[in-house]
């Protein structure tokens, strides 16, 4: 994940798993809203092949023990519950800031404290065993004028970071997070910055290797974050990237975790045997267990982990959505999770490298006691290691106090600890995992909203698809009809619909006291109208935003994805309008989609506001 703090809202660092269907195509959302400074797309160059300097530690000069009988999955038991120090050694910095800096302004660039040896023995403390340490290595690497080297300073510094961890009895995964979107340069027109990229991650992590090659087993390399998949095509530093299909985004993300894999093998020492974690594609466990995903050969057995993240659903995990817990909720979390043991089965150890159902400003959600035991107790059931995404203040761990600020919170990671389970049979904790997770699925009520609209299907329902710019408000984002997700005390103008009309949906922030930022994503949606309805077409007649009509292009359409819900899309990025015509359901009253858009609202004219009302006639095409 990769966020910055706001001065409204402390957003989170990356991640958000928003899938949006986009009539018929589908993007997952970063999960970020906003990146550090101004991140617009910067002119890269190739590399200047500088030599790469040795860069062993002074600190640790002797090879530590490896422990080379254990397995990834013998150690996921080790590890215990992780944590990882977020929005830290990876907030990164704006192109304009270069790299001339002290290591500590990029450290504190998102708003986080200085890293102390008293806050790393806080989350041991705590209950957690290990701590993951994102990094963005490009603070101290001038990458784009072609330089791969980093700076000595910031591998000094992480260096600390880690063997207090180690110090503190600790499991360390070290990472290479987002880091400016230097990955785009994979996926740049260019052949000669393609080729550059390959130079700067092998250097990169030539660098790193080398420096921590005699630390010992509990000390895990991590290829990347969230950027192998659609992040190789990230055009917000380099500017001409965006080439690769997604047939060649797999391609070249399994090429770039051999290259990961063979990189840090060759740089002997402990290298030779060292735990490995291999991110899937966009860490996204469904694309992951795609077919096109392969994790890389190995020439030791048993030391390959497999990462992935877990933010599902994210309108609740990450955005203002309160409510979770239905059959249906509590199902999707166990399948999915249960998906995993595809790799499992093979060998590998499978660590959640961020999970969370993560507080809205300090406030923590209702169902965040429910969705963190259910989602430990499926970790617990199949051997994953779980490692909470976290970012100091606006998250669970106050770095002030050096603890959880949230003692309910804070009672289930001491329940799920190593410590607290360590005189436990391990099958006596999977069984009891497994009869947690049946139980609560067995009494888990159908719907949560005392809404007389849901399970419906005589009826269209009309409701408004929403999230804000902030990801931070949001209503029912996607084609099933769920007044469940939802912002915290919004009130939601769902519409029952009965034929041809005139309708108005929308929703208003006035009781819930907050404001939606612009649009991430707006479409009107009639769950059950493709069915009852049939070729029926949606006339935008007015969008109001706090009771003020805003201007909107007449060149939408009507489609739908799931053959069930009707729906126009009024702010969706991921559909290029090149695409609408390949999109089958695709209709207009003229019947030409030559022009049509998927984003008729032009959401830079739409600053913060509580009221949202959209107007609209349905009916048959005429």
């Amino acid at each position: 994940m990769k966020r910055v703090l706001t001065k409204a809202l402390a957003l989170v660092s990356l991640v958000l798993p928003l899938i949006f269907s986009g009539c018929e195509s589908t993007k997952k959302a970063s999960s970020s809203g906003g990146e550090a400074g101004s991140l617009l797309s910067q002119e890269v160059f190739p590399s200047k092949h500088v030599a790469i300097p040795d860069t062993s530690s002074k600190i640790v000069t002797e090879a530590q023990p490896m422990n080379e009988s254990l397995t990834a999955q013998d150690f996921t038991v080790q590890m215990g519950l992780g944590i990882n120090l977020g929005n830290t050694m990876e907030a990164v910095r704006a192109p304009s800031d270069g790299i001339s800096k002290p290591v500590s302004y990029y450290e504190k660039l998102w708003g986080q404290p200085e890293t102390t040896e008293a806050i790393i023995k806080g989350y041991k403390a705590a209950g957690f065993d290990t701590i993951r340490i994102p990094v963005a290595w490009m603070n101290g690497t001038d990458f784009e004028n072609g330089d791969y080297t980093i700076k000595t300073e910031l591998l000094d510094r992480v260096e600390q970071i880690v063997k207090w961890a180690i110090d503190a009895d600790m499991t360390v995964i070290l990472n290479d997070h987002w880091d400016l979107s230097w990955w785009g340069m994979f996926g740049s027109a260019r052949n000669e910055i393609r080729e550059s990229a390959w130079e700067l991650y092998e250097a990169m992590w030539t660098q790193i290797g080398t420096r921590f090659k005699n630390y010992s087993y509990k000390l895990i390399f991590e290829g990347g974050n969230e950027e192998l998949g659609d992040g190789l095509n990230d055009n917000r530093t380099v500017a001409d990237s965006g080439t690769l299909s997604n047939k060649e985004c797999y391609e070249v993300a399994n090429k770039i975790n051999q290259k990961f894999v063979d990189t840090i093998r060759s740089l002997g020492g402990n290298n030779e045997t060292r735990f490995l974690l291999i991110p899937g594609i966009g860490t996204d466990i469904t694309k992951t267990c795609d077919a096109k995903f392969t994790m890389p050969t190995d020439k030791v057995e048993g030391r390959l982990f497999l990462s992935v993240h877990f933010y599902d659903p994210s309108p609740f995990c990450l955005g203002g959505g309160d409510l979770w817990g239905t059959q249906k909720d509590l199902g999707n979390m166990n399948g999915m999770l249960e998906k995993l043991l595809k790799f499992y089965d093979k060998g590998y150890g499978i660590i959640i490298g961020e999970y969370g159902a993560l507080p809205q400003e300090k406030e923590y959600k209702s169902a965040t006691k429910l969705w963190t035991e259910n989602f430990l107790d499926n970790c617990a059931l199949n051997n994953y290691c779980p490692v909470l995404w976290d970012i100091g203040e606006w998250g669970f761990y106050d770095k002030t106090a050096r603890k959880l600020n949230n003692e309910e919170f804070a009672s289930i990671i001491k329940e799920y600890s190593r410590n607290e389970r360590k005189d436990l049979d391990r099958d006596d904790i999977m069984n009891d995992a497994e009869d947690r997770i049946a139980d609560r699925l067995a009494s888990a009520p159908k719907i949560l909203s005392d809404n007389p609209l849901v399970g419906r299907t005589d009826v269209g329902i009309g409701y408004l698809m929403f999230a804000d710019k902030n990801w931070a408000i949001n209503y029912s984002m996607g084609d099933e009809y769920n007044p469940d997700s939802k912002t915290k005390g919004m009130k939601a103008f769902d519409v029952e619909i009965n034929g041809e009309g005139t309708y108005t949906v929308g929703f208003d922030l006035t009781e819930a006291n907050k404001n939606a930022y612009s649009m991430a994503f707006s479409a009107i949606g009639i769950d059950n109208g493709e069915k009852l309805f049939p070729g029926y077409i949606i006339t935008i007649k007015e969008i109001k935003i706090d009771g003020t009509a805003i201007e909107f292009k007449d060149n939408y359409y009507t489609a739908s994805d799931d053959g069930d819900c009707t729906r126009v899309n009024l702010f969706n990025e991921w559909v290029k309008d090149s695409e609408v015509k390949k999109v089958k359901s695709a209709r207009k009253s003229d019947g030409d989609l030559t022009k049509a858009t998927a984003s008729p609202v032009n959401r830079n004219n739409i600053a913060s506001f509580k009221k949202i009302e959209v107007t609209f006639d349905y009916g048959p095409a005429k």
